[in-house]
This record gives structure tokens, C-alpha cells and sequence, in this order.
């Protein structure tokens, strides 16, 4: 098999997951599917320094808000943890607790994780919490967790899936009562952007796909489109290239100009790093950039069939569509970014460090895209 091979904006925004982000080398690799040498060499070529003057804007103020957040609740989750004991025996108990944390923690955080008043801890809450509601406090800290870390766009379902993972065991219908009391709840809001114009209807393919979305194994249909993102710089487009078996994204780009150039890297990347060894149905809309004479070359040069939708039917790539949804409601949610770098760190983020490696998804049985396909080379190797 080839080696896989990662074109230098794909290593750029990588390296700033550590640079920038704080993430650690080995978390960033292991998450990206590279080893830590490999990783280490992009840092030594492109972290480079550089003098910037730029200005605090509103994105960079609400992602310091998050991430003050989510240390707050890591805060409050530490205490529940340390607290379990003495919430399986008398509820009176935690006031106990609490005295016992003082040297560690503020009264102040104390109370305000376990649900208790200042001035009822002080006189010792004659009637209790139940136990049920007790357990309901220490599940809302693992809750607001999750929650956060997704970016604040986990419903009650995907919440549910991860609180099972960690080993809980708990219906949907209470995560659901317990985030509505919370006033706990998935951002969502998108307004679908236009479409672009048609090719050259002479060289159109066939839409053999013919919303054939379900796949038997990896590597066999890829689905394929782009989109833009504002910024005050102007327009920035992203194309993707999926997996239909698992929605992996297993390529993309992002350019400042919709030309063929813009498709064909981002089916560049998906071939590098999936090298796939049988011919692989690459299905994609009418545009100008999926009917030029590049486009066609690329596709024969590299063992590509190309499908195309119907004029005017989105809904024949509907999981490109799907991803794009997504991808708005999670992160760019109506925004304008400052810059096209800050754009692309932005989705870089979303695709390989949240989207493939972590976001639950429906047609996966509740897996993240690469946690299904590892389960499904898992069970090949066992067969």
C-alpha cells in the first residue's frame, strides 16, 4: 500500500492544533491518523514565526468564554466524582463533604456544583435532596461536559450516546428532562446558501449513484461538493470529499476561488490518503468545475468513475448537503469570519479533530466516522 501523503494546508492546520490550540502532539496525531515523528516534522517546517497584529473580535471573545467554561465545569466534574461516595449513602453526607473540601475548593464552587444554597449548607438543610435528584446533579455535570466539548451542538440523543460510553446507565428521557431544566440545548440555525451554476451539458456523467447511499465497505463511492463560507475578506470556498460508507471526510480544500483547481485537490487529498486499490465511483453535482476537461483527466488518470446528480435534484447528493448542514449549524452558524485563515482554522477543527474522530452519527449506529470504519476492519480481520 502506498504511503499516505497530506498536501501542506492539510500539515499548516494541523500544526496550529498545538501551536494555537493547545492540543497535544501525541492527542492531535493519534486523532488525525498520523504518528508523532510525522507530526513533529510539520511542526519543525511550518511553525514558523511570525509578527501579527491583529484585534480581539467577537469569535475570539466567545471561544475564550467557552473554553473558561469548560474548565469550570471539568471543575465542578471533579468534585461530583470525588462526591460519589457520600451520595450512595445519607444525602446529608455531601454537606460533610464539603466542609472536608474547603482547604481545596471555594465554598462557593462547592455548593454551586452539588445544588446546595450557602446559607442552607451553613444551617444544614433539614430536608434533603433524594437521591434521585442528587444523581440527577452529578449527570448534569457530565452533561454540560460533553456539551461543551461538542461545540454546544449535542442534543439529548448524541449526549445520551456519550454519557453511555462513559459507562453510565441512563435513558434518553431523562438527559432530556435534565438538559430542558438546565436550559441545556443544541444551537441550531442555517439557512441553505444558493447553488451554482451548471456545466457543460456535454459533459455531464450518468447519476449512477441514483441515491444508492448505502455502502457495503469503504472505498467504493465517494460523494463530492463544495460550498462557501463569508469572511471580510470575501468569499471562502470549501470542497469535501466523503466516504459514503462511513461520511468520512476523507478530503478537502479550502481556496479563495471556485475554479476547477478547488475540486480536483480536494480529490487529490482523498486519494493520497485512502489509495484505494479497486475503482472508485466519485459522485458530484453538474458544475463547471465537475465537467471541465482537468476534472475528466483527473478522474481517468486515477482509476475515478464519475456520477453526477440530476439538473435541479440536490437531493441526489444529499449526504454532501447533509455534511455542509452540519458543518453551518455546529460551527459557522450565520457568522462572518474576520479572515479566510481564521475561516479555514476554524473548519480544519470542525473536519478532523470533532467531525471524523468524535461527532456521533445516525447512519453509523451512533459511531463517529473513523471509530466505524476501525470497527469494521476490526471485524474483518476477526471473520
Amino acid at each position: 500500500m502506498r504511503e499516505k501523503r497530506y498536501p501542506d494546508e492539510f500539515k499548516i492546520e494541523a500544526v496550529k492544533q498545538v501551536t494555537e490550540r493547545g492540543h497535544q502532539i501525541a492527542d492531535v496525531a493519534e486523532r488525525l491518523g498520523v504518528t508523532p515523528k510525522s507530526f513533529h516534522n510539520w511542526i519543525n517546517k511550518f511553525d514558523k514565526p511570525e509578527k501579527q497584529h491583529t484585534t480581539i473580535d467577537n469569535q475570539q471573545a466567545e471561544i475564550r468564554k467557552l473554553k473558561a467554561e469548560l474548565r469550570r465545569v471539568t471543575k465542578e466534574r471533579n468534585i461530583l466524582k470525588e462526591a460519589t461516595v457520600y451520595f450512595a449513602s445519607e444525602s446529608k453526607k455531601k454537606y460533610t463533604f464539603i466542609k472536608s473540601r474547603l482547604r481545596q475548593y471555594p465554598i462557593r464552587t462547592l455548593c454551586k456544583t452539588l445544588g446546595v444554597n450557602r446559607s442552607d449548607f451553613y444551617s444544614w438543610l433539614k430536608e434533603p435532596h433524594s437521591p434521585r435528584a442528587i444523581e440527577d446533579k452529578r449527570l448534569l455535570g457530565k452533561i454540560k461536559q460533553y456539551w461543551l466539548e461538542s461545540g454546544c451542538v449535542y442534543g439529548y440523543i448524541n449526549i445520551t450516546l456519550d454519557l453511555k460510553d462513559d459507562g453510565e446507565t441512563v435513558g434518553k428521557n431523562r438527559v432530556y428532562r435534565i438538559m430542558s431544566q438546565a436550559k441545556i440545548k443544541a444551537i441550531r440555525s442555517y439557512k441553505r446558501n444558493p447553488s451554482f451554476g451548471g456545466g457543460n451539458v456535454s459533459h455531464t456523467a450518468p447519476n449512477t449513484l441514483n441515491r444508492g447511499f448505502d455502502v457495503d465497505k469503504p472505498n467504493k463511492v465517494w460523494v463530492t461538493d463544495f460550498t462557501f463560507i463569508r469572511t471580510h475578506e470575501g468569499w471562502l470556498y470549501l470542497t469535501v470529499v466523503i466516504d459514503l460508507f462511513s461520511r468520512q471526510v476523507v478530503g478537502w480544500t479550502m481556496k479563495s476561488s471556485a475554479k476547477a483547481d478547488l475540486v480536483i485537490d480536494a480529490l487529490l487529498m482523498a486519494v493520497w490518503r485512502r489509495s484505494p486499490s479497486e475503482k472508485v465511483l466519485i459522485h458530484s453535482a453538474q458544475g463547471v468545475q465537475y465537467t471541465s476537461s482537468n476534472w475528466r483527466s483527473f478522474l481517468k488518470e486515477n482509476n475515478l468513475q464519475a456520477s453526477m446528480s440530476r439538473r435541479g435534484k440536490c437531493h441526489d447528493n444529499a449526504v454532501a448537503e447533509s455534511f455542509f448542514s452540519l458543518l453551518k449549524k455546529d460551527r459557522v452558524k450565520r457568522k462572518i469570519y474576520r479572515t479566510r485563515a481564521e475561516a479555514r482554522s476554524e473548519i480544519f477543527n470542525y473536519i478532523e479533530y470533532f467531525y471524523n474522530p468524535v461527532r456521533h452519527h445516525g447512519s453509523n449506529n451512533g459511531l463517529s466516522p473513523m471509530k466505524f470504519e476501525k470497527q469494521y476492519y476490526e471485524n474483518l480481520e476477526s471473520s
